[in-house]
C-alpha cells in the first residue's frame, strides 16, 4: 500500500494493546516471572507507533517496571527508541522478516545514578494475535546474557 495512504507500512501489524507474562532470569538474581501489558498506540497520519510497556508481579500485587518510546521507520529499517525510568535511554534497528523484528543496539546511555548496563538485544515476534519477544542484557562484568522472554495477546 503507498505510504502516504497507510504510513504505518509493516509497522501495522505491532498496532494494539497487549497481555500476557513472562519469565525471567539473569546470573546475579532468582528467577521471577511477570504479568504485562504492552501498547502500540498509532497516531492518525503519521509513521510511528507510540510504544508503553508495563509489567506487575503475578496477580498484579506490585507493580515492577515499565518503558516507554516509539517504534518508527528509519530510512530502509525500523527503530526502536526506549526510555527507562530506571535512568537508561536506548536505540534499537533492525529489519522485520516473517513477523520477527530482530533488534540490534545502536545506542544506550545511562544517568550517573543508573545501574551498570552495558548493551541490550530485543527480539520481538507477532504471528497473528500473539506477540512475544526476548531480551538480552549485559550488566557489570555480566557479558550478553538472555533475560527475559514472554508471551502476550492481542487484547
Amino acid at each position: 500500500m503507498d505510504a502516504q495512504l497507510d504510513p504505518l507500512g509493516e509497522l501495522g501489524v505491532f498496532t494494539g494493546t497487549w497481555i500476557g507474562g513472562g519469565d525471567g532470569h539473569y546470573p546475579t538474581i532468582d528467577d521471577f516471572s511477570y504479568e504485562e501489558e504492552i501498547e502500540f498506540t498509532a497516531t492518525p497520519g503519521k509513521p510511528f507507533l507510540a510504544y508503553r510497556s508495563r509489567t506487575w508481579s503475578p496477580g498484579r500485587e506490585r507493580p515492577m517496571h515499565t518503558e516507554n518510546g516509539y517504534l518508527r521507520h528509519a530510512g530502509d529499517t525500523l527503530e526502536l527508541l526506549v526510555s527507562q525510568p530506571t535512568g537508561f535511554v536506548e536505540i534499537q534497528r533492525g529489519d522485520l522478516h516473517a513477523g520477527v523484528l530482530d533488534l540490534t543496539l545502536v545506542s544506550l546511555n545511562r544517568s550517573p545514578d543508573a545501574k551498570p548496563v552495558h548493551d541490550i538485544r530485543r527480539r520481538i515476534t507477532v504471528d497473528g494475535d500473539v506477540l512475544s519477544y526476548d531480551m538480552w542484557m549485559a550488566h557489570a562484568s555480566t557479558p550478553l546474557t538472555h533475560h527475559l522472554t514472554a508471551r502476550l495477546q492481542r487484547a
